[in-house]
């Protein structure tokens, strides 16, 4: 199983850390907002990460802006902003994975899967506080957003 979170920007909630907990790999879409984040989501699983638009201290720069991952579910593709998704339509590509927006949405377009686990750090207006999860069941890739109880 494979964690997806966004959106933390510096604040990582132990909700989400329970959530996460048994997942093989966490993917981060950007707006990580400090590096004790990414330390202490590797505590929970490995961890992999891109560059949101709110990581420009200098220990962000190692954070790619894309990052293409072959994972159990299938190759991800991952980046913080949806409009900077290119696609090749020759590279098998599964999930699409971004942030930004704090809105959890999962969409399918032409068989790939578009998710957006929402915002997992602080509250943004009255949107929920979110992490998503994916797997493979009988050969094709499920997911599950999770709305986070931070009250």
């Amino acid at each position: 199983m494979i964690g997806v979170i966004s959106d933390t920007h510096g604040l990582l909630r132990p909700q989400a850390i329970a959530a996460l907990r048994g997942v093989d790999l966490i993917l981060h879409a950007g707006d990580v907002g400090s590096p004790d984040v990414l330390a202490r989501l590797r505590d929970v699983a490995p961890t992999l990460a891109v560059r949101g638009n709110v990581d420009t201290e200098p220990w962000a720069r190692e954070l790619p802006e894309v990052q293409r991952v072959d994972t159990t579910v299938g190759r991800v593709y991952m980046t913080h902003q949806r409009d900077e998704v290119q696609l090749d339509p020759k590279e098998p590509i599964a999930v699409v994975i971004n942030g930004h927006s704090h809105r959890p949405h999962a969409e399918w377009i032409d068989g790939v899967l578009f998710l957006n686990p929402g915002a997992a750090g602080p509250r943004r207006f009255s949107l929920p506080i979110s992490v998503a999860t994916l797997t493979l069941v009988d050969g094709r890739v499920s997911h599950q957003i999770q709305h986070l109880d931070v009250s």
